[in-house]
């Protein structure tokens, strides 16, 4: 597919680079001929509109990859409703609108598969979003990720900016969470598996059943995907970024135990959430315009478990 947006020369603003996703899109934009720009929450409050509006009209990007948000897993959307929404909210409204008035050429917005109803038909279409109710313990980080595409289509229909977003879904990699109270399915399987191989311990516990279905993407290709949209993309409807394959929670922790070397038992726990059943979501729209990704799951998950340096990364 044709490069429509070419990056040579292009100052672009990576918002949120020094989390997971933010960090890979700088990695991946230093093998193109632009100018990364960045900067660090203890300079800029990305949540405050004049301070925003403010550094955009100093630095003038020409592209900005708005990768910054307010993330966690089940237990700290369910635990603080409002943060989720009320950041996430003003993070996206306030870049957006300051890349419109700075007259920024092209904006990528960065969303999540939670966006899309909990009984949603699988694999997930873009088109499936809002076509029912969200799943009930990430709804408010949802709502604020669905208000930031929305925000992003408005901006394009009414002021004709090349503003696009893209859905990623359950992402892991370097620089991620391993915080057992806020961190995601993934790192916090690792975390156990290894705490329990460490203390000798016989068996480790999983939220729920173990019976949903998951699917997962290395930020590396995620990051990929985005830059490849960025060339490649311009359009009203989000675009899912994932690998096109799932694999249920308890396999998931079988895996991560292989990988750990942890040969205790798994137990589930259906007394906590379950979660959505179900989020595959359909590759189909950025497989046909000829991307695909390069890293195979497991081979991730022991290059993740490897890079984390284990035991002592993990000590608080």
């Amino acid at each position: 597919m044709n490069v429509i947006y070419p990056l040579k020369g292009k100052r672009i603003w990576v918002a949120g680079h020094r989390g997971m996703v933010g960090s890979a899109v700088v990695r991946r934009l230093a093998t193109e001929d632009c100018e990364v720009l960045t900067v660090g929450r203890d300079e800029l409050d990305l949540r405050r509109q004049a301070e925003v509006e403010a550094w955009m009209d100093q630095t003038r990007p020409d592209a900005v990859i708005l990768a910054a948000a307010k993330v966690g897993g089940i237990l700290a959307n369910d635990t603080y409703p409002a943060d989720f929404l009320y950041e996430n909210l003003m993070i996206e409204a306030n870049i957006i609108h300051a890349a419109h008035r700075t007259d920024v050429e092209k904006l990528l917005f960065l969303g999540s598969s939670c966006i899309y109803p909990k009984e949603a038909p699988q694999p997930i279409v873009e088109s499936a979003l809002l076509t029912g109710p969200l799943e009930p313990t990430n709804e408010w980080y949802a709502i604020a990720k669905i208000a930031g595409i929305k925000l992003a289509q408005a901006y394009r229909r009414q002021h004709g900016r090349d503003f696009i977003s893209a859905m990623p879904t359950n992402l892991y990699g370097p620089g991620d969470n391993y915080d057992l109270n806020t961190s995601h399915v993934l790192p916090a399987l690792i975390r156990k598996a290894h705490e329990a191989k460490m203390a000798g311990a016989d068996h480790i516990t999983i939220w729920g059943t173990g019976a949903p279905r998951r699917e997962f993407l290395h930020a590396d290709d995620c990051a990929d995907a985005l830059v490849f949209l960025l060339q490649r993309y311009s359009g009203d409807e989000h675009v899912n970024v994932g690998s096109g394959e799932d694999i249920t929670i308890l396999e998931l922790a079988q895996l991560v135990c292989e990988v750990v070397g942890f040969e205790g038992e798994i137990q589930t726990d259906p007394t906590k959430p379950d979660g959505t059943m179900r989020k595959l979501m359909s590759e189909y729209t950025l497989k046909t315009m000829g991307w695909e990704p390069q890293t195979r799951f497991r081979d991730g998950v022991a290059r993740v478990y490897e890079d984390q340096r284990f035991p002592s990364a993990m000590h608080p």
